[in-house]
This record gives C-alpha cells, structure tokens and sequence, in this order.
C-alpha cells in the first residue's frame, strides 16, 4: 500500500472526505500533498521499512492541523481469502471533518451540553407538555410557538453534531471494501 493510498484508508476511518491538504512526517521526512512540497505519497509503506513499534505523524488539514500519531503496533501474515484494507479495531468518536479544527472541536465538546442545551431542551419540554395537556396540536398553527419549536430543534441538531461521529468497525470496513479509500486518496496528493 503507497502513502497515498493509506491516507484515502484514514479518511475512510475517520469519515472524512479527503478534501484538504496532508502530510506524513516520517524518519524526519514529509511525505504528502504536492502543494506542501513534501516528497511523494507514492511510495509503499514496505519501501519505508517500517518497524513495529515505529511512531510517525499523519497530519490532515494543515491550515488548522489535526495530528495523528500513528504507530505499527504489529505485522501480521495476509490471509489469502481476506480482503485488504481492513479496519480490525477501533472506538470513540470522529470529529465532523469542517469542525473547526482540534481547539474548536474541544470547545464544542466542551459546551454541547451547555445552559443554551437546557433552555432548548426547556422549551421543548414546555410545547410537548402543553401539547399533552391540551389534547391538542392547536398550538402548532400559533406562528410564533411554532417557530420557536423549530429554532431550538434546530439549535439542538446543531449541538448533537458537536458530539461528532460514533466510530463503527463495520461501517468503516463496508466503505474500504466498495474501494472509498481510492477514490479519496486522490482528493489532495
């Protein structure tokens, strides 16, 4: 597998589209995006003789970079009925890839479930509550009630995408068999 092509595979992983610049820093060397003038992705990870244990950097988005550190932990004998790449572990949640970057991404984190949730949550609660004790949706025809519901439905949509993506095996698995990986590995080279 090139550089290249393990960069579509970690977007595939991270559910990200592919659409900013990149780099590997490895043995001291970038490797990445060829408008960063780092040397080229085309490369195979055998070429670099990587041994287990090696730690190296995979950062993405380089205007607000996230940095991955990345570590072969093991090599393992390919199976001839296997299907290559594959994810074989993982957890925890993905950041949306247009979040903002690593400080933004702690922020919304931080303040998803902050006092402007509860408010929201309180005039939901209220519209539902007097939904009930009315038997009546009358209330959904008041402008104003109406419009009220929807900006803090909206609002609250907003903050649950502050929480990111729940990292699924399988979901990242299924995308690397139907070949996402390269096609996103051409997104930036």
């Amino acid at each position: 597998m090139t550089l290249c092509e393990f960069h579509g595979v970690l977007q595939v992983v991270l559910g990200w589209e592919g659409v900013h610049l990149y780099q590997f820093i490895i043995h001291t060397a970038r490797y990445g995006s060829w408008e960063t003038g780092a040397r080229s992705t085309a490369m195979t990870l055998g070429e670099l003789k990587l041994r287990k244990g090696i730690r190296f950097l995979y950062e993405y988005d380089l205007n607000i970079p996230w940095e991955h550190e990345v570590r072969l932990e093991e090599r393992q004998p390919v199976k001839p009925d296997g299907y290559y790449p594959a994810c074989t572990g993982g957890d925890g949640v993905c950041p949306t890839e247009e979040c903002g970057g690593p400080e933004a991404w702690m922020w919304r984190q931080d303040n998803a479930f902050g006092y402007e949730t509860m408010d929201d949550l309180e005039i939901t609660t209220a519209f539902l509550q007097d939904i009930t004790e009315n038997k009546s949706f009358a209330m959904l025809n008041d402008p104003d009630r109406g419009e009220e519901l929807r900006a803090a439905r909206e609002r609250l949509k907003e903050r649950a995408s502050w929480l990111g993506e729940r990292f699924e095996r399988r979901k990242a698995n299924k995308r690397l068999r139907q070949g996402e990986h390269l096609y996103l590995m051409h997104q930036q080279m």
